[in-house]
């Protein structure tokens, strides 16, 4: 054999025992389920991380990303996480109309794409949706205010927050919110103090979305604990002495709910404050035990986790998941899973929070 055949058997046989080598490594699982969840900063979404890698432990391939707040880094995650073969995605919008761009992005690759907590809105790309019902949040909220008040009130200060805008859920808070307390504020019950354009609309029951976004945009929180404050003082300090005393605060989430409280809580002329929030974060359930905030609407994060967990694993295993209801996001009724809510105050914190096991009593003092 000539020096050029010895050189070309002895590459043939490297690259043979290359290919058997490769051959035998183990192949990477690819990834079944993706998960985008909107920022790393808030508690409730690291909680949501934990659970739902352990409900997926040994069910399917797993990665979760965190957008920080950012549509853009949103996207961004969607696309890593289709390079990487998903065949469900699970994605809690940072923002439900700028998200539609990265559930299309997902559906074109034949990608299940599951809306979770938030409704991904003005799009066909979404096929389910794993919700909390939101209606009936901002209904227990109100629910709250209105069981406080003494009877024969007439004339009662009540404060309006809301969430961001950019989140369809701060509309469903709200529209149960006010479906409660319009009729008290129609009647004189209530008096709004601290938005001109709920004041404008207070005859209306059954508002438009529209009309809902004019008062929204006067009383959002953008969800944020700093926007929340300032919004407080400044509603505080254009308030004259008769606008306070005791005041009902319609206030969207716990962190909002604390801001809010604390800013209450130094003005002179307020004499008591009773207010709302949702979330049970840990800060806010010993808000509640000190008596600083009033109520918390308790969502179970472990059953929306499950219930959002149940219907990605009977998509990968090509069965049709469950629904109890939809929702229109614009362009479709998206078909949802419900998940119920629990009022959480004082007096049932620890049935409610502790002896279902969703926190030890050893997180908090005063119980």
């Amino acid at each position: 054999m000539g020096k050029i055949a010895k050189l070309a058997v002895a590459a043939l046989s490297l690259t043979i025992a290359a290919s058997a080598f490769t051959g035998c490594a183990p192949q990477k699982p690819k990834v079944q389920v993706g998960i985008v969840l909107p920022t790393k900063d808030e508690p409730r979404w690291v909680q949501d991380e934990a659970r739902f890698m352990d409900a997926l432990k040994g069910q399917a391939n797993v990665e979760l990303l965190f957008s920080q707040g950012d549509s853009g880094k949103e996207k961004q995650n969607v696309e890593t996480l289709l390079t990487k073969g998903i065949k469900v995605l699970i994605i809690c919008p940072q923002d439900g109309t700028a998200a539609a761009a990265a559930a299309e992005a997902a559906k074109k690759e034949g990608v299940t794409v599951i809306s979770y907590d938030r409704l991904i809105t003005n799009t066909t790309a979404v096929d389910y949706y794993v919700t909390f019902d939101s209606v009936a949040v901002g209904r227990a909220q109100a629910q709250y205010l209105v069981n406080q008040l003494p009877a024969g009130t007439k004339g009662a200060s009540l404060y309006l927050y809301a969430g961001a805008a950019s989140d369809n859920n701060a509309f469903l808070f709200f529209q149960g919110g006010w479906e409660v307390l319009q009729p008290l504020i129609a009647d004189g019950t209530f008096m709004i103090k601290n938005s001109a354009e709920a004041v404008a609309l207070q005859g209306k029951k059954n508002l438009e979305r529209a009309e809902m976004a004019k008062i929204i945009g006067q009383i959002s929180t953008e969800w944020n604990f700093d926007v929340a404050k300032k919004k407080a003082a400044d509603n505080l300090t254009a308030a004259s002495a008769k606008d306070k005393g005791v005041c009902y605060i319609l206030a969207p989430n716990d962190g909002t709910a604390r801001a809010i409280a604390d800013e209450f809580a130094k003005d002179k002329d307020v004499s008591k404050y009773y207010v709302s929030g949702q979330d049970a974060e840990k800060a806010s359930v010993q808000y509640i035990i000190d008596g600083k905030q009033s109520m918390t609407v308790f969502k179970d994060v472990r059953t929306l986790v499950r219930d959002a967990v149940t219907m990605a694993t009977d998509v990968l295993a090509g069965k049709t998941p469950v629904t109890t209801g939809s929702y229109d996001n614009g362009k479709k009724q998206v078909a949802a899973k419900q998940t119920e809510v629990i009022t959480v105050e004082q007096k049932n914190v620890k049935s409610a929070l502790i002896d279902s096991g969703y926190y030890p009593a050893s997180d908090f003092t005063g119980l």
